[in-house]
């Protein structure tokens, strides 16, 4: 079971922090799960296609073609500005 963890605007956008996921056979990169994500409605359409995005697996930022086993922590992030 993948944990899913959303941070700063998205928690904000998706009104959720996290969840638990069952990956299903056909998803397996984090691209394809984000594709997944898109497709419950405009809200997820529009906050997972931010430019910029970025994902970590296990507290790794890692690439949009990074295999998934249905195992992972995989936690969505907006791009980082500092000042």
């Amino acid at each position: 079971m993948l944990n899913i963890l959303y941070f700063a605007r998205l928690r904000e956008d998706l009104n959720t922090d996290q969840e638990q996921f069952d990956l299903p056979e056909d998803v397996t990169t984090t691209d394809q799960l984000r594709d997944l994500l898109m497709n419950r409605g405009e809200r997820w359409q529009n906050a997972l296609s931010t430019e910029g995005l970025l994902v970590a697996i296990n507290q790794d930022v890692c690439d949009w073609n990074t295999p998934l086993t249905g195992n992972e922590e995989v936690a969505f992030f907006p791009p980082v500005t500092g000042g």
